[in-house]
């Protein structure tokens, strides 16, 4: 069984989506707070959650409680941990991976903060994509003319998938944070010989 670490999420669709992965792989759900929505029993029934209770979720107060939870506290937990992120060299189908790993994904708006991203700069892997100048012909109109109102502007921040855009980058054409982690979960379930895919592909 895998397991997937969502890391200060916060655009609630985004974890409902990958919940709801979660579920149909019968991998774990490991939620650090912050989170930027609430998980009582009103607001998932609002947010169509119906399948949450058959989720194995599990939700921490900080990454620390998280490492000393699972066992990884002690000793070196490099071995376990794949950390998603568009800072590495590696991309995510170099690495090899083994039941009971943790798969873990930052926040929308920062991704994974600096500071984890070189405590286990080994772990680290990214999902290789085009830029910008490749992949999107539209991709000047998403600059912010000098005239923008503030709500305008802010709702700019955000492109259609709810990825939270850097001002100083623009980049968009990203997966946003369910699809990275279906990608990667996919992939370690494939390498693993997951019953649904079919034997010997």
């Amino acid at each position: 069984m895998f397991n997937l670490v969502l890391l200060e999420p916060e655009i609630p669709a985004n974890t409902g989506n990958i919940g709801r992965t979660c579920v149909v792989t019968g991998t774990r759900l490991h939620l650090i707070r912050p989170l930027g929505f609430s998980l009582d029993d009103r607001s998932l029934h609002r947010a169509g959650l119906g399948y949450w209770p058959n989720l194995d979720v599990t939700v921490y107060e900080s990454w620390d409680e998280f490492l000393a939870a699972n066992d990884l506290a002690a000793a070196a937990p490099e071995p376990h941990l794949h950390l998603l992120t568009k800072k590495a060299r590696r991309t995510y189908t170099e690495s090899a991976y083994h039941d009971g790993d943790f798969l873990v994904l930052g926040k929308e708006s920062a991704g994974l903060p600096e500071e984890l991203l070189a405590r286990y700069a080994s772990c680290c892997e990214r999902i290789p994509m085009l830029e910008d100048c490749t992949s999107l012909a539209n991709r000047d109109a998403w600059k912010q003319p000098a005239d923008e109102d503030t709500e305008h502007a802010a709702l700019r921040t955000q492109d259609i998938c709810g990825n939270f855009i850097d001002p100083n980058d623009y980049r968009i054409s990203a997966l946003n944070l369910s699809n990275a982690a279906a990608v990667v979960l996919y992939e370690a379930l494939r390498q693993t010989g997951f019953t649904g895919f079919p034997c010997g592909e």
